[in-house]
Order: C-alpha cells, then structure tokens, then sequence
C-alpha cells in the first residue's frame, strides 16, 4: 500500500489509486481503508495530479524555443525565454518534492510499518505550496502572460504571509530575473535588444522584432539565464545581426511597454533605462557609419565594471530596487555626463542654439530686413511651383548683402513653400505667398538629438508668427516714410484718421514686437543658457530646451487660439492699410475711404477684443506673459481708461 502512496504522489495512478480525468483519487468501497484515511490518500493524490501538471508544463513549454516565433504567434502558444526560465525554477522546486518522496521511500524499506501521519508530517508544506503554483501556472495560461508579464505574476504570488510559499516563488523569480538581467546588459552597456520574442520591457515603438537570434549557450545548460552566460564575441555578433545601419531620432525608435513592464519596478526606472540603452546604441551606429567619430566606446573602460555590478546583482536571491535603481543611476548619470561633454562642449551646442536664435527666432534681424525688401516682390502674389526656388536665391542673395561669409552654414538652411488648398482664412492670407513660407535646418551629428524634427517644426511655427510681425512692422516704418515724404498739414477729417491710423498700428506692432524678442526670446534664452551652464547631465540640458521652446510658443501665443487669431486678424489689416496707402492717391478716392473705414473697424474691433482678453486673464492671475504684453501696451492705463478704444 505504501509503495501505491509513492506511485500516486508521483502522479500516477495505480492498484488502489484511479484518475477518472479529475485528478487522482484513491478507489472507493476498498474494506482496509477506513473513511479517514481515504480523506487523508485523496489529499495525497491531489498532491500527485499537481506534481503530474507540473512536470506536463514544464515538458511542454521549456522546449517550445525551437519552434518558429512566428508560428507560435500565430498559434497563440505561450514561449519564450522567461517562461522557460519559470519552467526551470519551476524544475528546481520540484526537486525538493522528489527528494521528500526519496527520503519516505528509505523510511519506508528501513521500517514498512510506519504511520500515514509520517507521510503527512513530510508533506505538509507542499500541501500548502502546490495549490498556489497551481493557481500561478493557471494565471499564466489563461492571461497568456508573456515575457516581462510573468515577472509581474511571481512577483504578485510572492508577496505571501506563508513562509514556504513565499520563498518558493522568490526562487523561481530568480531564474526569471537572469534573462531579465542578461537582457539589461546588453541594452545598458551595448545598445542592443537581445528579444526575439519581444518579451523585454523595452521595445521598438512600431512593434516589429529586432530578428535577433539568440547565441547557442542561451538554450542549453543551467547556465542560461546567467548574466554572465554571452561572450564577447558573441554580443558583438548580436550587436552586428541586431543594429540597424541608421537610427532615428532618439524619440522615435524605442519605447517602453507598459503591460511588459513588471509593477516593482517604477516607470521612473524604466525611462532611465530606455535613455542609457537609446545613447549607447546612437554612439554605437554613429561609430559603424561615420568615419570620423571616435572607435572607443561610450562607456570606455567601465564596462568591466558596469557588468560586474549587474552580475553582483544577478545573484541576489530577492530583488532589492534600491539596489537596483542605485546601479541605474550610476550608468545613467556616466552616459548624461558623456553626452553633455559631447554635445554641450565638443559640438559647441551654445554656438548651435545662437544660430538657432538667429535664424528661426530672427535674431539676425538685418538678415531679414533685407530679405524681405528682396522677395517682397516674390511673395506678395499668389506662391508658384517655382517661388521656392526663387525665394532661396533671393535669402542667399540677401546673405551677401549683409555680409555674411559662411556660406555652409546658409546651406543647413532652406526656405519653403507649403501650397494651401481648402483654407478657411481671409482671401489676401490665401493670395500671399507671405503665409506659406517656412524655414527648415539640416543639423548634423549629434546635435538631431536635442533637434529632432519635431522640435525643427515648433520652431518653424515660432519663425512664422515672428516673421509676419517684423513684416507688418516694416510695412507700417515704409508707410511713414512715404507719408513723411508728402507731409502737410492734415486738412480733412479723413486724412487725419489715415495718419493717426497708422500711429494706432505702429504702436501695437512696435510694442508686441519688443514683447517678443526682449521679454519672451531674450529671456527665454537666458534661462536656457543658465541651466546649460549649471548642469553636467544631458537631460537636465535637453529638459531645459524642452521647456524653452514651449515657452516660446506659449509665450508668443501659437498655441493659443483666442489671442493667436487676434493678433493674426490685427497684422493682416496693418497689411492691407499698407497695400493700401502704398496705392491709394492723395486725397483720397471715396472708394479707398471706404476701404480705409472698413480697415480701421476691423483693426479697432479685433484690438478691443484683444484688450479684453489680456485684461481677463490678468486679473485671473493665470498667464503672467499676457500681462507682461498689457504692461507694454497699457503702461499708463490710456486703454484702460478708454475701455480698450483707440479713440478713432
């Protein structure tokens, strides 16, 4: 009978033990078993039918590797490396099961006549152990819990009040963390994604798999989940199969995957991790395709040392974030500080950042004075197939006007013409070639990185509002200069409303123009140098420029509707009063009086509603910029005594 109780905790069934499809059970009516005791052998034979499941899902999914990735997708068959490496602690644990029942077995053969509760006594623990793998495996199956996931899942079953139980899955969750720790230091320290069943945390954002194909010691042995378990030679061959020729921007190749990221640890991490992993395989691919980039690697010669901490970690039996995410820091805070020397000092990004300023925020403004006076002509008119080249000579010509020798920084940049259809705004906003011009920059190497073409992009829209300022403030400057020319003493009513007209226009243009470029620009710039100046860590520097381009578009009010409409509306009348007077006779034609008064009701119209704006928002405290704009237009409280009328 005894040597039935071993077959059935083995998971087989046998003389007095039967499996009808719902586990093992001890046959019923048997006369030398009393009802306590068949309670007692049904307790063991659930233990068998657990211990038979087990060794079925360890047989079954620790050898599903050499199956096609794809085709176990398309089976919708769990795989991959965690799970076999939860298959293997899995084995582990149940080696200590098999031991237990060798050791009732020489029990057994020393004296035959010992009692159940002997069996019960030895098997106690895996009475409360077994129904909570169970309950783990079956999370597993019907979650379809791949990769990453089934970290989360050990994680989970281990925080337990059972001592047993709870280190049971620390055990198996330390098998698990050697593929984890392995994949870590070959994105860490080399840049690359040893995945080929996309089961790490980070991924590429389009979700296609790296196709890299893991080295032949990581399917066999004991050893395959250990850290330490990839040459040299080898992660060179991964990092040969698996990186691509040329890499992106960093924003737009890797992410990370929330439902693969395990919940111990914080997304704080995460992003830390996904920063180190995205540099070094820039470095990495920049030393593969450019000639004149350095051979030494990123992390020089502390890599050494770098792995020796991950695989220092790699042997903890628990998982300790603090120690963890102290061993991140470090790597981090070397490569930010690697990438500030290279950027900030090597690739003079303060110089970049100047020309940045200078060109799309118009801080050469001799520049586009005398670009505008060339193209005028050119983007008064409705834009052609053809303006976009002429527009660029016209820029390059207005280069050498005012002097300026470097000719290879002109070529980083290309003015556009993006044709409109279907558009909403006024007829002469359409008609103007003026409002479908663009600036675009090539930047080099490894300066994409803070200028992706994104950030190209807000500061394009930047480039366009302040280039359509300094034309209406240059269009009215020509207007009082013509009417400077013919000056005589008003003697109409409707040339005094003209020339105080412009008056009124000037000063709006004049002073939001100062707005821009001294309290939002200058400012803005100031702050951004200060930071780049106080800080070695290249993401507090590429933070700083973040928030220096959205103050940008906050500040001069791209990004908000109400005022941005306003200021548009106001700038397209200071250019048709200008079309106006540039065409108009002296004295006036009733026709152009009536266009003059229709001008001078839009323009009042749309400062009022302005004022109002700036006014409400002021006494909200919500928007310290729209106040600094009222202080320049209402500096001795004239509109606000008038109620935000110009007095026309």
């Amino acid at each position: 009978m005894f040597h039935e109780i071993l077959f059935a905790l083995s998971g087989n069934s046998g003389g007095i033990f039967q499996d009808k499809g719902d586990g093992i059970q001890v046959f019923s009516g048997i006369p030398f078993i009393c009802k306590a005791e068949v309670a007692i052998l049904n307790d063991f034979g659930k233990l068998g039918t657990h211990f038979r499941n087990f060794k079925n899902f360890i047989a079954t999914y620790s050898s599903m590797l050499s199956v096609q990735h794809a085709a176990l997708k398309r089976e919708d068959k769990l795989h991959g490396l965690y799970l076999k490496a939860a298959c293997h602690g899995l084995n582990n644990v149940l080696m200590d099961y098999r031991q237990t029942l060798l050791k009732l077995e020489e029990d057994f053969c020393h004296d035959p006549f010992l009692p159940l509760s002997h069996y019960l006594y030895h098997l106690k623990e895996f009475q409360l152990l077994f129904p909570e793998i169970a309950l783990v495996i079956e999370q597993i199956k019907s979650h379809k819990a791949h990769g990453c996931y089934i970290l989360d899942i050990l994680h989970r079953a281990s925080i337990c009040g059972l001592p047993t139980v709870k280190q049971t899955f620390k055990r198996i969750l330390h098998d698990c963390h050697k593929v984890l720790y392995k994949q870590l230091c070959a994105w860490l320290l080399h840049g690359t994604l040893l995945d080929s069943y996309n089961e790490f945390f980070i991924q590429k954002i389009d979700g296609e798999s790296q196709n890299l194909s893991l080295t032949k010691s990581t399917d066999t042995g004991d050893d395959d989940y250990g850290i330490m378990g990839i040459t040299g030679r080898q992660m060179q061959r991964a990092l040969d199969i698996s990186t691509p020729k040329h890499i992106p921007t960093k924003e737009h190749l890797f992410g990370i995957q929330a439902n693969l990221l395990p919940g111990y640890i914080p997304i704080r991490v995460a992003s830390k991790i996904l920063f180190v992993g995205e540099s070094i395989q820039m470095f990495e691919n920049e030393k593969q395709t450019s000639k004149n980039y350095s051979s030494e690697p990123i992390l020089k010669n502390r890599i050494d040392e770098f792995t020796k901490d991950l695989h220092e970690l790699s042997k903890r039996e628990e998982f300790n974030l603090m120690a963890f995410e102290k061993i991140i820091d470090k790597i981090r805070t070397y490569v930010a500080e690697h990438l500030w020397v290279l950027i900030v000092e090597e690739s003079d990004l303060r110089n970049q950042l100047k020309i940045i300023k200078d060109f799309f925020l118009l801080g050469r403004g001799e520049l586009y004075l005398a670009f505008i006076d060339q193209a005028q002509h050119l983007l008064s008119s409705t834009a052609t197939s053809t303006t976009q080249h002429d527009i660029n000579l016209a820029f390059q010509q207005a280069s050498r006007n005012v002097l300026m020798q470097d000719e290879s920084l002109l070529q980083t940049f290309t003015l556009t013409i993006t044709l409109k259809t279907g558009s909403t705004e006024s007829s002469s906003a359409v008609e103007s070639g003026w409002n479908c011009l663009g600036l675009q920059h090539s930047v080099q190497w490894p300066l994409h990185i803070l200028f992706t073409p994104a950030m190209l992009e807000r500061y394009d829209r930047v480039f366009r509002f302040l280039l359509a300022v300094k034309r209406a403030q240059l269009d009215i400057q020509s207007c009082w200069t013509l009417q400077m020319v013919h000056k005589e003493k008003p003697t109409q009513k409707e040339e005094m409303a003209k020339l105080q007209l412009r008056t009124h226009m000037g000063f709006l243009v004049d002073n939001l123009q100062y707005y821009l470029q001294v309290d939002v620009i200058e400012s803005q710039y100031g702050i951004l140098l200060d930071k780049i100046n106080s800080t070695r860590d290249f993401e507090a520097v590429k933070v700083a420029h973040e928030n220096f381009l959205s103050a940008l578009l906050a500040q001069s009010f791209v990004h908000m509707k109400s005022v941005s409409h306003c200021l548009r509306e106001i700038l397209d009348q200071c250019t048709s009063y200008c079309r106006l007077i540039h065409n108009s006779s002296t004295p006036l034609l009733p026709q152009q009086l009536q266009q003059l008064t229709d001008i001078a009701q839009k323009f009042q119209r749309q400062f009022n509603l302005l004022f109002k704006i700036l006014s409400s928002v002021k006494n909200h405290n919500a928007s310290p910029h729209l106040a600094q704009l009222l202080l320049r237009l209402d500096y001795n409280k004239y509109f606000t005594l008038t109620g935000g009328q110009l007095g026309l």
